[in-house]
């Protein structure tokens, strides 16, 4: 069966899920999930403010931030001499459609 294949060989993932299995592994900590609701719709926060709200180090909100950056859940911009981040909700939305389409077709 394909799950027996895609269980004993992970790195054969199809192509298309490769996105949605970083956004998943990213989304998978309970701090990053934090994080993520510290943004109100259409927010841009620095580091600074992320951290002033979390309860975490400065270092370890740092590393949260860029692991969402590197899922592509959140989106640098640089502004001055500040770093400002936002959700990139076209993405969780395509993601998670993703995942419905799936269940929907498979499932």
């Amino acid at each position: 069966s394909n799950l027996a294949y895609y269980l004993a060989t992970p790195a054969a993932l199809p192509k298309a899920w490769a996105r949605t299995a970083d956004v998943f592994m990213a989304l998978g900590d309970s701090h990053r999930q934090r994080i993520l609701l510290t943004f109100d719709k259409p927010e841009r926060l620095t580091i600074t403010q992320i951290a002033a709200i979390a309860p975490l180090s400065r270092t370890a909100v740092t590393h949260h931030v860029r692991t969402l950056e590197q899922a592509g859940i959140l989106v640098a911009e640089k502004c001055g001499r500040e770093v400002l981040f936002h959700i990139d909700a076209e993405l969780l939305k395509h993601t998670l459609q993703s995942v419905m389409d799936y269940i929907n077709d498979n499932v």
